[in-house]
């Protein structure tokens, strides 16, 4: 057994013991405001810095090309309150006509 399947077992044990601990938690530790409140932020804050990675960087480099053009018009779209696919398709039209463009 090499390192690889060492490392893919111990992860999996990990993510199991967090798992199993996560649904033996108290639901009064859940009820409290303070927890209930940083719960509804994680998922922003993890896809934000999702985001972030994904358009300003490629293999360990930071890059700046047609995907901040495409996030600009998404965010755009968003200010103005358009419809999802429209923020979507809009971004998605912009991003690849800056990339054939360029």
């Amino acid at each position: 057994m090499n390192a690889f399947w060492l490392a893919t077992i111990g992860t999996s044990l990990i993510a199991f013991a967090l798992k199993y601990t996560g649904h033996n938690v108290p639901e009064k530790f859940f009820a409290h405001p303070k927890v209930q409140s940083v719960n509804a932020l994680i998922p922003i804050a993890l896809l934000s810095a999702l985001v972030a990675v994904q358009v300003f960087t490629e293999k360990s480099k930071l890059m700046i090309d047609h995907r901040l053009a495409g996030l600009a018009v998404a965010t755009i779209a968003l200010f103005l309150k358009l419809p999802f696919p429209v923020v979507v398709i809009s971004s998605a039209v912009t991003s690849a006509a800056i990339y054939n463009w360029l």
